[in-house]
């Protein structure tokens, strides 16, 4: 009898350290921070190539996980591609092709209208990893909505700070009002809500501060930490102590002090950055990073927390006429609202330990409506295929595997004050066409020959030309994408 209970008891306690640890491996939902910066350029870091901006926090987060050299925004512009983050969609299915607040343009061609926020009846992510018991918390630019009901809060998000009306704040220094209006009280949209900080406060510095609070306030329980900085959009701000430094090492670097709409040959070398108040927007961006991440370090939290670090498009780096542009996407061609690469090929990193093996690279095309289901698998969800229409789990890739071959498709059918005219594309394998919708012209072009897009191959290789037009043609009438239509008289 002795012997059978001890077997009995044994069996039990073998039994209950399964029951328990099957417990632990589900309640260990991992934490997810997610760094999503605004008007990043694809070359505008240490680790992707810059040599004037230095990001040494970045730089240390792509060496610990992976970082993708093929990573694109959904749209050359903002609010698109944060709808399409949102709602794993691509913005053509919402509505959304130019940024919220923007007007209808009238050129050669009549503008569609753009919906004016992201519906309501999409199921974000967060809402998604609200249900499964995640904290969440979104700190900064919003720009999906300018009407009371249309902010985080309504969209998965416990709680929010920082989050106001438009695209940019009045000013990076406190109180964040326009330039030009002293003594004149706010517009609604000026002043992110952060009344309560002094002279001398600086905004992207008091984001991070705010996203820290969080971190240590929800340290108990799995927590959704989206931290979208304003930086480094409009208007070019830094501290006066970023902006020294990065003066001085314009003068050790041997750089001349601006980078113009069409960037320089200084010597045998490209000129990519040069800009030292915009350097100091990136450094604040770095620093950012740096204090969120060593409070993750500090509580003990780097292991179960899962980090993404992406821009909403590409760098600000053409303008028209003789304004200068603050940034340079070369190698890649033209920048912030066109569809070369400048304007979509963004910084894209995951770090997520046990999964991303420190250190890697990966050349396979990803997008931002891939990060939706790959959320979902990281906190041990069901995928929802039926919301996030165009996003691929990345988790096989981040494991060491392979995603099948897609192809990734871009409708911006509106002019930008970059000088961008209506326009379409289509990423297959190694090619892309670009096409312009005034006149229907197309160019195409291997990226993995050419990856500043100089030459055009469309009458070398009208097979090629015709199969992704085709494509392209396919994929515009099954998303329904409203277009740019000819204007009567013209």
């Amino acid at each position: 009898m002795g012997l059978m209970s001890g077997k009995i008891t044994a069996v039990f306690f073998a039994a209950a350290i399964v029951f328990s640890s099957v417990a632990v491996c589900e309640a260990r939902k991992p934490n997810i921070v997610f760094f999503f910066i605004d008007d990043l350029g694809w070359a505008d870091l240490g680790c992707y190539g810059s040599r004037y901006h230095q990001t040494p926090n970045i730089d240390a987060l792509a060496r610990s996980g992976m970082r993708f050299t093929d990573g694109y925004a959904a749209c050359p512009v903002c609010s698109p591609t944060r709808a399409a983050l949102m709602s794993g969609k691509f913005p053509v299915r919402l509505g959304i092709t130019d940024w919220i607040g923007a007007t209808q343009k009238r050129n050669a061609l009549l503008t569609p209208v753009n919906v004016s926020a992201l519906p309501q009846a999409e199921l974000t992510f967060a809402e998604v990893l609200r249900e499964a018991g995640y904290a969440t918390a979104y700190f900064g630019k919003w720009h999906l909505g300018a009407k009371g009901g249309d902010h985080p809060g309504t969209q998965g998000f416990d709680y929010h700070r920082g989050v106001n009306r438009a695209g940019a704040p009045g000013s990076y220094h406190y109180p964040f009002s326009r330039k030009g209006n002293p003594g004149k009280k706010p517009a609604p949209h000026d002043v992110p809500d952060f009344k309560d900080a002094g002279q001398g406060s600086y905004l992207t510095d008091l984001l991070a501060d705010e996203a820290v609070k969080f971190v240590e306030k929800s340290k108990d329980k799995p927590f959704l930490l989206l931290l979208a900085h304003y930086s480094v959009h409009t208007p070019i701000q830094a501290r006066r102590q970023d902006i020294a430094q990065y003066s001085t090492r314009l003068n050790k670097l041997g750089l001349p002090a601006k980078v113009g709409m069409r960037p320089e040959k200084y010597g045998t070398t490209r000129i990519t950055q040069n800009n030292p108040a915009f350097a100091g927007m990136v450094a604040s961006v770095d620093r950012s990073v740096g204090k969120v991440l060593g409070k993750v370090r500090e509580l003990g939290l780097e292991g179960d927390t899962l980090v993404i670090f992406t821009s909403d498009n590409g760098g600000l780096s053409t303008l028209p006429g003789k304004r200068s542009a603050p940034t340079s996407c070369l190698p890649l061609r033209a920048g912030k609202g066109w569809l070369y690469e400048g304007g979509v090929r963004v910084p894209t990193i995951i770090s997520w330990p046990g999964v991303t093996k420190p250190g890697s690279v990966s050349s396979v095309p990803v997008v931002t409506t891939d990060f939706y289901p790959t959320l979902l698998t990281a906190a041990g969800l069901p995928l929802r295929p039926a919301q996030h229409l165009d996003g691929v789990d990345l988790t096989p890739l981040m494991r060491g595997g392979v995603l099948e071959r897609r192809a990734l498709y871009w409708h911006y059918p509106h002019y930008h004050g970059s000088a961008n005219r209506p326009s379409a594309s289509v990423r297959k394998g190694d090619y892309k066409l670009l096409r312009w919708y005034e006149d229907g012209s197309e160019e195409l072009f291997n990226l993995a020959d050419d990856l500043s897009e100089s030459k055009d191959l469309a009458l070398e290789q009208k097979g090629k030309r015709r199969e992704l037009a085709a494509d392209l043609d396919h994929w515009l009438k099954a998303t329904g994408a409203k277009m740019a239509v000819p204007v009567a008289g013209n």
